[in-house]
């Protein structure tokens, strides 16, 4: 049983290596040279206004939280699809409710309005 994990862990170490040395080099690499311009702030090249403190409308954070839920919904279908055909009809009905439970959350945000932007 732990045999199957060993091409995992293998596969993990390599990337954790792989990035701790991109960054490695770079940082070694790179030609540092602080000027004012350089440290300012930037955001999509428009010069920053107000405080950085100001609070956010609560639709913000259910649209951010909506995304997340869909998002891990969507990590939920590569297991599902790489073992489809062993599950047969049983893991097609239990996906289908998955999905419609979903659905059914979706649903409710967008009549209570958590989509609309004003």
């Amino acid at each position: 049983m732990q045999q199957a994990y060993i091409g995992i862990v293998f596969t993990l170490v390599f990337g954790i290596f792989v990035a701790g040395a991109f960054l490695g080099i770079s940082h070694l690499a790179s030609v540092r040279r602080p000027t004012p311009v350089k440290l300012s702030a930037y955001e999509s090249g428009i010069d920053p206004l107000g405080d950085t403190r100001q609070r956010f409308s609560v639709k913000f954070y259910i649209v951010a939280i909506l995304f997340i839920v869909f998002d891990i919904e969507t990590i939920f279908f590569l297991p599902w699809a790489s073992v489809f055909r062993e599950l047969g009809l049983f893991g097609l009905i239990e996906m289908f409710v998955f999905v419609l439970v979903l659905a059914a959350g979706l649903a409710y945000a967008w009549k209570k309005g958590a989509l609309e932007w004003d």
